[in-house]
C-alpha cells in the first residue's frame, strides 16, 4: 500500500498537469481566449447560458410527392417516346398514381415492359382500356422522405458552417424536423432567410418562340413555361419564357464567390466541374445569340444574351445584388441546393442577459455544493476528508479539461451534472473510509486496514459507477439537446472521478501516511 508505482505517481502527475492546462482557458477573460491556440479553448457555452437563436424546421413532405412523381412522368414520357409508342392520358391520379393509356393492343405489352424498367421501387400494373398505373409503396416514398431530411440536414449544416457560428447543434427531430441551435448568433433574421431558401440554380434556355404577352394567353409551347423575374427593374422583362430542359444544373458548381464587375457592381463568379464546364461550353457553343436564363429557385435571376462561346467553365451571375445579397447567394451555392423547402415551425431567441442568469445561478449552485462537501468532508474525516477535497478540486478541473478537449458544449443541464458529479466524487471515498474504519474496528493496523479498505471498496465503487454510467449512456444516446448535454457531463464526471478517487487519493493517503506515520487515523 505505501509502495505507489512509480508509474503510477507518472501518471497521476502528468494528469493532473495537463488537466490543469486545458482547463486554464476557463479561468481567463474573453479577450485572452482569442489569442490561444485551436486545441487550447475554453468550454462552449450552449444556447440556454450565452443565448442566441432555436429554429424548428420542416421539410416539405408534398413538395417530395411532388417531385418523384414528376420526375416519374417525364421518365415514362421519355421511355415511351425513346420506344415509339403512341400514348394518351399521361399524368398523376391523385397524389401518388402515375398512369398512361396505350390505345394500340398490339404495344401494350411491350410498353408494359418497358415501363416497368424505369423504376425498380414502383409497382406497375395494368388496367382496362390499355391503362398501365405506376405507383410508389408508402414504404418506398417514406424512404425516399427520409433519405431528403437527411440530405436537408446536411445542406443546412453546410450553410450554417460557412457563416462562421461556432459549435451550432444541428440534429434531425422526427420523422421530417429538423432542430437548429446558434449559440451567441445576433442575426437570427439573415439565418431564417439563408434557411428559407432552396437556392436550386439552373441554366435554361429562353424561348423566343412567343412573346410573354402570348403565353399569358395560353399560347405556351410544350416543353416551356413562364418564371417571373426575381427583380422588376426598369426596361427589363417581369416575366420570361423559360425552356423546361435544364442545360447546367447548380449541382456543376464546384465555387461561388461574391466580387465587383468594372462598374463596381456586385456580382457572383463560379466555376463549374469538368462536366459542368463542357455542358456549358456546349450550351454557349449553340446557342450564340439567344439569351441564356439563370434560373434561381423559380424565378429569373437574369437572361444575358450569349455574346460567344464560354469555353473555360466559368461564369458570372449579375443582378441588382448588394454586397451581402452577393455574398449570401455565392454562399448558398457553395453549400448547395436544399431538395425540398424549408418551413419554420418555430423560433425562439434567448437573449444573453438570460444566459447570464443561468451561468449566475449555477455557478451558485456550484458553489454552495462544493463548499457543504468540504466541510462534511473534512469534519466527519478529518485529514483524510481534506485529502478527499483536494481530489474533488481536481476532478473537477479534469471535468472542464475534458469539455474543453472534446469540443463538448455545456449547457444549464450539464451544469447540473457536474453538480451531481461533485457529489458522487466524494461517495467513493465515503465507501472508501468507511471500509478503512470498519477494518480498525477489526483490529488490523493502519497499513493494512487502508490497504483493506481500498481494495475490497473498489467492486462496490466500480458497481455504482458502472449502475450510473449505463443510464448515463442511454440518456446521450436517446435523448437530445439538454438531455445529452446532461448525459454528456455526467459520463465525463463519473469518468474523472474513477481516476480521482482509486489513483489520487490512494496516493495522497499513502504518502501521508508514510511520511506523518500516524499511530491513529481520524476516523
Amino acid at each position: 500500500m505505501l509502495q505507489f508505482p512509480k508509474w503510477k505517481i507518472i501518471l497521476v502527475l502528468l494528469v493532473s498537469l495537463a488537466g490543469i492546462v486545458l482547463a486554464a482557458p476557463n479561468m481567463l477573460p474573453q479577450s485572452v481566449d482569442k489569442n490561444l491556440p485551436a486545441w487550447l479553448q475554453p468550454v462552449n457555452l450552449g444556447l440556454d447560458l450565452q443565448g442566441g437563436s432555436y429554429l424548428l424546421l420542416q421539410v416539405d413532405g408534398n413538395y417530395v410527392i411532388h417531385e418523384q412523381m414528376t420526375n416519374l412522368v417525364e421518365s415514362v414520357r421519355t421511355t415511351l417516346r425513346d420506344g415509339h409508342f403512341r400514348y394518351l392520358d399521361l399524368g398523376v391520379a391523385g397524389t401518388d398514381d402515375v398512369h398512361v393509356r396505350i390505345p394500340d393492343v398490339k404495344d401494350r405489352s411491350r410498353a408494359y415492359q418497358a415501363l416497368r424498367k424505369i423504376d425498380p421501387d414502383a409497382v406497375t400494373t395494368t388496367g382496362d382500356n390499355g391503362m398501365i398505373t405506376l405507383r410508389y409503396p408508402q414504404r418506398v416514398m417514406a424512404d425516399r422522405l427520409s433519405q431528403v431530411v437527411e440530405q436537408s440536414l446536411e445542406i443546412v449544416r453546410r450553410r450554417i458552417d460557412q457563416l462562421g457560428t461556432r459549435e451550432p447543434a444541428i440534429e434531425r427531430e422526427s420523422t421530417d424536423r429538423i432542430v437548429v441551435q446558434l449559440p451567441g448568433v445576433k442575426d437570427p433574421d439573415r439565418i431564417k432567410r439563408l434557411l428559407g431558401k432552396t437556392a436550386r440554380l439552373t441554366f435554361q434556355m429562353v424561348d423566343n418562340s412567343v412573346s410573354v404577352a402570348q403565353a399569358e394567353q395560353g399560347h405556351l409551347p410544350p416543353g416551356s413555361e413562364l418564371l417571373p423575374a426575381a427583380d422588376r427593374e426598369p426596361g427589363l422583362p417581369n416575366e420570361y419564357v423559360v425552356r423546361r430542359r435544364v442545360d447546367v444544373g447548380g449541382a456543376m458548381l464546384t465555387n461561388a464567390q461574391a466580387t465587383f464587375d468594372s462598374t463596381g457592381q456586385a456580382v457572383v463568379n463560379f466555376k463549374f466541374n469538368s462536366e459542368g464546364a463542357r455542358r456549358f461550353g456546349d450550351t454557349t457553343k449553340d446557342n450564340v445569340g439567344r439569351l441564356l436564363a439563370i434560373v434561381l429557385d423559380g424565378k429569373v435571376i437574369s437572361a444575358p444574351r450569349i455574346n460567344e462561346p464560354i469555353l473555360g467553365g466559368t461564369g458570372q451571375i449579375s443582378g441588382n445584388f448588394t454586397i451581402q445579397q452577393a455574398k449570401d447567394l455565392a454562399l448558398l451555392l457553395r453549400a448547395g441546393a436544399l431538395p425540398a423547402p424549408l418551413t419554420i415551425l418555430e423560433q425562439r431567441t434567448v437573449g444573453p442577459d438570460l444566459g447570464a442568469d443561468s451561468i449566475h445561478a449555477g455557478e451558485m449552485a456550484s458553489i454552495i455544493g462544493l463548499v457543504t462537501v468540504v466541510v462534511f468532508m473534512v469534519l466527519v474525516y478529518g485529514i483524510l476528508g481534506l485529502l478527499a477535497d483536494v481530489a474533488l478540486v481536481l476532478n473537477l478541473v479534469l471535468l472542464l479539461a475534458l469539455l474543453s478537449l472534446l469540443d463538448a458544449t455545456l449547457t444549464l443541464p450539464g451544469i447540473a451534472g457536474i453538480v451531481l458529479t461533485m457529489g458522487m466524487a466524494v461517495d467513493a471515498n465515503v465507501l472508501i473510509y468507511e471500509r478503512i474504519r470498519e477494518e480498525l474496528r477489526a483490529g488490523r493496523s493502519i497499513v493494512s486496514a487502508v490497504h483493506a479498505g481500498f481494495e475490497r471498496a473498489f467492486s462496490t465503487i466500480m458497481d455504482a459507477n458502472i449502475t450510473t454510467l449505463v443510464a448515463a449512456i442511454l440518456l446521450f444516446h436517446f435523448g437530445s439537446g439538454p438531455i445529452r448535454g446532461f448525459g454528456v457531463t455526467l459520463i465525463l464526471g463519473l469518468s474523472s472521478s474513477m481516476f480521482t478517487a482509486i489513483m489520487v487519493t490512494r496516493l495522497m493517503v499513502s504518502t501521508w501516511i508514510r511520511f506523518r506515520r500516524p499511530k491513529t487515523l481520524p476516523l
